[in-house]
């Protein structure tokens, strides 16, 4: 595995995600295939929110193993994979379905794989995981506090994370040549921006909500 590039390629996705995006087709052009071969990428994604899961329990947790073991579990095996396998689901079905390009009738018919499809989610993960899983965490003090002020820094820090996610999942999609309207997958911004101000005079503020599913 080749850890060393992901540890790159997750900085790039942090500071230049286009310049990620370009190695997907160099990819294509050496291996005849979109989806990465090496699973180095997912095994540190799961490294991390094993970890950061530990630190959250640690700060806000009961001294129980089981407990540990089952928050471990939610970050890694439910938020991060099976929820990314759903989400990976979703967007290669309305890739393939609705936003293929016509193409010659002699051509050969290209569709997006699934495993790409994951990759996309896995970039779009580990940006996300960076504002809710590191920053978040330092924030907490903040964020947490019965104020105005935690709920706005809190929503601006959720909605900011969503907008990044989908922003670097339609950048995923947009780089394979044989797709077009891929700003569909911009949508969810737009609608993460409507809400932002509503959500922040409801007084919604969702690291007490998360923290209290997780810790209560």
């Amino acid at each position: 595995m080749d850890i060393e590039y992901s540890v790159w390629l997750m900085m790039q996705l942090c500071t230049s995600p286009k310049t990620a995006y370009r190695h997907a087709t160099y990819h294509k052009q050496t291996k005849n295939q979109w989806a990465r071969d090496d699973p180095a990428f997912v095994a540190v994604c799961c490294g991390l929110q094993a970890a950061a899961a530990c630190a959250f329990y640690a700060a806000f947790g009961t001294s129980s193993a089981i407990k540990l073991f089952t928050t471990v579990f939610w970050a890694v095996g439910v938020d991060f994979l099976a929820v990314g396998a759903v989400l990976a689901t979703a967007g290669w079905t309305l890739a393939n379905r609705k936003l293929k390009a016509s193409s010659p009738s002699h051509a050969v018919e290209q569709r997006v794989e699934w495993l790409y499809a994951f990759d996309v989610h896995c970039n779009a993960f580990f940006p996300l995981f960076v504002l809710l899983y590191v920053v978040q965490y330092f924030l907490c003090p903040i964020l947490l506090s019965q104020t105005f002020l935690g709920t706005l820094l809190s929503c601006l820090l959720y909605a900011a994370a969503t907008c990044y996610y989908f922003y670097i999942t339609f950048l995923g999609y947009n780089a394979l040549p044989f797709l077009q309207g891929t700003e569909t997958f911009l949508l969810p911004l737009v609608v993460a921006v409507i809400s932002l101000p509503f959500l922040v005079l409801a007084g919604f503020n969702p690291t007490q909500k998360v923290m209290g599913l997780y810790f209560r």
